[in-house]
């Protein structure tokens, strides 16, 4: 009996021994696997931050990304007469917080009245003989909204805007003819795609109104 007991005895002793080991050895573990968030490293986010201007921030928060191009034409088409500084690089991406102007970074609105009032916007000049045969053909579909003709060169930033208009539509001579966002070339292009029957569907597609019959009978004369 006394040896039972003694046998017992010595059981529970090195039962709570390694009861004594392994709770240590968890808490160990648990530490190890299941660290705070404040044991991370911190985020360096100074290059970041310095390289964007409130108004990128702002449209990334609001939506995606809005191409240039849009930034261009917010920035041609508004009532006052706004032009592109000269410290500008026209040959590099420009931040579109140049083109608003002082006006709000809400592209949302922006893009929506560029789409319901400016569908088509064509940069011209003023005497060059291929700007006047594209506008010419562009009255003979009677278009509403009209198109908006911007004469670069009655323009002081007209040398920029046309550095600005080759990188993004790469197309280099006037006239530049951009439907929607989307360069369609000049007035080659422009005769080209009504030749084909395209150019009709391509306005009406944009949300344009085309009075056909005008142009039947223009046509026809």
């Amino acid at each position: 009996m006394a040896s039972d007991s003694t046998s017992r005895r010595s059981t529970c002793s090195s039962y709570r021994r390694r009861r004594i080991l392994i709770i240590p050895a968890l808490l160990f573990a648990f530490c190890l696997f299941f660290r705070t968030p404040w044991s991370l490293p911190p985020l360096n986010l100074s290059g970041i931050s310095s390289s964007l201007s409130r108004a990128s921030i702002v449209s990334m928060v609001k939506g995606p990304p809005v191409e240039e191009i849009y930034g261009l034409l917010h920035f041609v088409t508004s009532d006052d007469d706004r032009m592109l500084s000269h410290s500008i690089n026209p040959a590099a991406p420009i931040d579109l917080s140049v083109y608003l102007g002082g006006d709000q970074p809400d592209w949302k609105s922006h893009m929506r009245k560029l789409r319901e009032e400016y569908p088509l916007i064509v940069f011209s000049k003023s005497y060059c003989p291929f700007s006047t045969k594209a506008k010419k053909l562009l009255e003979l579909y009677n278009l509403s909204p009209p198109p908006k003709i911007i004469e670069v060169d009655l323009r002081d930033d007209w040398d920029f805007i046309k550095l600005i208009l080759t990188r993004l539509t790469e197309h280099s001579t006037f006239p530049n003819i951009i439907l929607n966002g989307e360069g369609l070339g000049g007035n080659d292009d422009l005769h080209t795609l009504r030749a084909q029957g395209k150019l009709k569907k391509m306005f009406e597609n944009a949300g344009m109104t085309v009075r056909e019959d005008i142009v039947k009978e223009r046509e026809t004369q």
